[in-house]
């Protein structure tokens, strides 16, 4: 999810990094917040705090942990457990319309996340509320912690589901910045319905040894893996 992260924050999120509580500001809500440590480079580097201060990742006392905490500047929501980020991101949306705010509530899910209940009530009630200011992009890496997406609970056709509960949908390649782009600037995909971006992803996108790999939803890479994986980012970025 790196590629779409990189993306809403440097084109599509309206934001004052200078203030974090800015009234007006866009609402993003990482739902799958094990993904923390995207989310915070992405945040440092927009100047929501020191890029140095990303040395601190889980150490002790520092507050960029595992999870995203919103005790991080510009996080709105700790998140973590799965299938809570949309339904609060809904709420968000709602709050926006009735109180005559601009702002757009954006929630940013991984397809496995997809198989909470929960993200279901939301989906279904999202377009009886005309939350048009509501943006759902999911992670579709077609990877979850024991298996793929297909094998733990398929969910595919996806955009299917999607149209059928009324959402407006559009499909792009996840790693592509310019669709990313584009599909920003489309937001509203239709006045009066929730927007669902649905990006599909390599899980370890430009390391080879990596990508498409269930071990690497877990492990960590020892100094020597780390150099090399570094290595090919850089000869062949996204």
């Amino acid at each position: 999810m790196a590629d779409v992260v990189a993306v809403l924050y440097a084109d599509i999120l309206r934001l004052l990094p200078s203030n974090p509580a800015w009234p007006d500001r866009d609402r993003f809500v990482l739902s799958k917040g094990h993904c923390c440590s995207v989310l915070y480079a992405a945040l440092a580097e927009v100047g929501f705090f020191s890029v140095s201060e990303l040395e601190t990742y889980g150490q002790d006392g520092s507050r960029l942990m595992a999870h995203v905490s919103h005790k991080v500047p510009g996080v709105e929501f700790s998140t973590g457990s799965l299938g809570h980020g949309l339904p609060f991101a809904l709420g968000k949306a709602l709050a926006a319309k009735r109180s005559g705010h601009t702002f757009r509530a954006f929630a940013l899910l991984s397809d496995g996340e997809l198989d909470e209940g929960s993200n279901w009530e939301a989906i279904l009630l999202a377009p009886q509320l005309q939350l048009d200011n509501l943006v759902l992009i999911i992670d579709a890496n077609g990877i979850q912690s024991l298996g793929s997406v297909a094998e733990v609970i398929n969910l595919e056709p996806l955009r299917a589901k999607f149209e059928a509960f009324r959402w407006e949908v559009r499909e792009i390649d996840g790693h592509n910045h310019e669709a990313i782009r584009l599909a920003g600037a489309a937001l509203p995909f239709q006045p009066g319905r929730p927007s669902c971006l649905i990006a599909r992803t390599i899980k370890g996108k430009g390391v080879d040894f990596m990508e498409n790999q269930l071990a690497w939803h877990y492990r960590s890479p020892n100094a020597d893996l780390l150099a090399k994986a570094l290595a090919q980012l850089e000869q062949n970025p996204s």
